[in-house]
């Protein structure tokens, strides 16, 4: 072993900067996971839609996910098997590790931008002016903040060089996360203001509000820590570990709310439940016996057919239309 390396040895600290990347690989690997099984349940539930652009959407961020996590797990496998004990290769920063950060310069615009598709949706019949403002706060953002800080992180050559541009972290993450307060908050207004008056939509849209606060609040936060973590610990890996996970956050919250209406709507909408069925089985005989003893139309029992019980029975089913709370519900759908 050389000498400059056994000078280089107590200077690495392997814990806190190769074993906290380790660690952010796994976790990601385990939000891929989640992923995966988020992307089966929409197409299980979209198998008869066709292709859609939400679909292509998914189908983009799921490629991306796909490839941001071979990326840093080929850079941990880079320092810590291809150049095990070889100290003077863990300065260099590797090429897998500059790449996956124009991965997440895709992955979080992307997700940006389709909320912001869905807030000029929602916005259906109203001005246009809060969708449009904030599209173009998110591009700006984007494209005239992140990309360029990007690009200046991309050019650093050792992990020493990361400690000057610790500025761009700082700047990369705050502009995301104001992103993410600003389109969760207009979400929540949009559907806040949309209640209707029927129980089940706004418990719905109740439900609904919650989603979104908790999945905005999520990415955002594990932004904040990673901002934290580089301003208290700049001479670790700690944030950068906390940056896979934000990446795999954002894909995860998106999915998660494309089959939010899935998964809420159950308890929201009790039409084909059951329960609601049951009812339905409880009216019937009483409508029988009505339409028996209706001394007006003279109907004896013998002459009601089937289709006279069949038509009789087909105003319950009334319920099932469209409403304007069930138009809304649909609305937002992010199918």
């Amino acid at each position: 072993m050389s000498s400059s390396t056994q000078d280089l040895l107590p200077q690495i600290n392997l814990g806190n900067t190769f074993g906290a990347l380790l660690i952010g690989v796994v976790l990601s690997a385990v939000l891929f996971g989640v992923t995966n099984v988020q992307t089966f349940i929409y197409f299980q539930t979209h198998k008869d839609t066709g292709v859609t652009f939400f679909k292509l959407i998914v189908i983009w961020l799921w490629i991306l996910d796909a490839l941001h996590l071979a990326l840093v797990v080929h850079c941990v496998y880079y320092y810590l098997v291809t150049n095990y004990a070889n100290f003077n290769a863990l300065t260099e920063i590797v090429w897998s590790l500059k790449l996956q950060l124009i991965v997440d310069v895709l992955i979080v615009p992307t997700v940006h931008l389709s909320y912001v598709y869905r807030i000029w949706i929602v916005s259906k019949g109203r001005s246009r002016v809060l969708p449009v403002i904030i599209m173009c706060i998110v591009v700006v953002l984007s494209g005239g903040v992140a990309v360029p800080v990007v690009l200046v992180q991309y050019r650093c050559r050792l992990f020493q060089d990361v400690v000057t541009t610790e500025w761009a972290t700082y700047l990369t993450l705050g502009a995301v996360t104001f992103d993410d307060i600003l389109i969760a908050s207009s979400l929540c207004y949009l559907l806040a203001t949309s209640r209707t008056g029927f129980s089940s939509t706004d418990s719905f849209l109740t439900k609904l509000l919650g989603y979104i606060i908790s999945t905005g609040c999520l990415t955002s936060i594990c932004s904040i820590i990673a901002v934290i973590a580089c301003a208290v610990m700049p001479r670790n890996f700690i944030f950068l570990s906390i940056e896979f996970l934000v990446t795999k956050l954002y894909v995860n919250s998106f999915m998660a709310l494309m089959n939010a209406r899935y998964y809420l709507q159950a308890g929201a909408d009790s039409v084909g439940s059951p329960k609601f069925r049951a009812g339905h089985n409880v009216f019937h005989p009483e409508l029988r016996i009505e339409t028996s003893q209706d001394e007006k139309l003279q109907i004896s029992r013998t002459d009601v057919s089937d289709d006279a019980v069949l038509r009789i029975t087909r105003p319950i089913q009334a319920v099932k239309l469209p409403t304007t709370g069930t138009m809304q519900m649909q609305s937002f759908s992010l199918a």
